[in-house]
């Protein structure tokens, strides 16, 4: 088993002031003082066509995609932040996660998010905070056979939410992101030994 649990968290934004990026930088700043290791990364430097089978057959999976699948495999667990276009999921975590699903040599179809657990989070202009987006997001992680932490965090008027250095004005909202890594850091933990235990049967 390894000694830190390292934890992947990107937005499910590429916009260049996306509320959902301070978002999760701000989750990747809280789980740096939990003792892991926190890696932020910007989907903007892993851009991909939009998937299409032809294209793969063709070509195979983007290198951006493959590098990103390689974060998956290395880390222990995920954290998400991503807003809602219309109620839904954006496009660029569909297509991310479509192409980071494929198959590639002897790997099982999905194999990066075998077993990944994840926690999610959502900012917003909006009163709802992104909220409708969080379940719709939940089963497709869970269908690509991620692990769902349970609570999600809400961001509502996420224009006023941030300070000049990109801090989180609000307590409340701070406490329950920090009850939202306990758990997560609790599940990815527990999965890890469960995994160590069945590979030494």
């Amino acid at each position: 088993m390894s000694d830190t649990v390292k934890v992947l968290v990107f937005a499910g934004s590429a916009r260049k002031d996306s509320w959902n990026k301070k978002l999760a930088a701000v989750a990747a700043q809280a789980l740096e003082r939990h003792r892991v290791t926190a890696t932020l990364v910007d989907l903007n430097n892993y851009t991909a066509p939009v998937y299409h089978g032809d294209l793969e057959a063709e070509n195979g999976v983007p290198e951006t995609m493959q590098a990103f699948k390689t974060l998956l495999f290395t880390h222990d667990a995920m954290m998400i932040a991503s807003p809602e276009y219309n109620g839904c999921v954006p496009p660029v975590l569909n297509n991310l996660f479509a192409w980071c699903s494929r198959a590639e040599g002897e790997e099982a179809a999905s194999a990066a998010f075998s077993a990944k657990p994840f926690a999610l989070m959502a900012a917003s202009p909006s009163r709802r905070g992104g909220v409708r987006m969080i379940p719709r997001l939940r089963d497709i992680l869970a269908e690509l056979g991620a692990v769902a932490t349970p609570g999600f965090v809400t961001l509502p008027h996420a224009e006023k939410a941030f300070a000049a250095d990109g801090t989180l004005l609000s307590e409340q909202t701070l406490k329950t992101l920090d009850g939202l890594i306990t758990r997560l850091l609790y599940q990815a933990t527990y999965l890890e030994q469960f995994q160590f235990t069945r590979k030494q049967e």
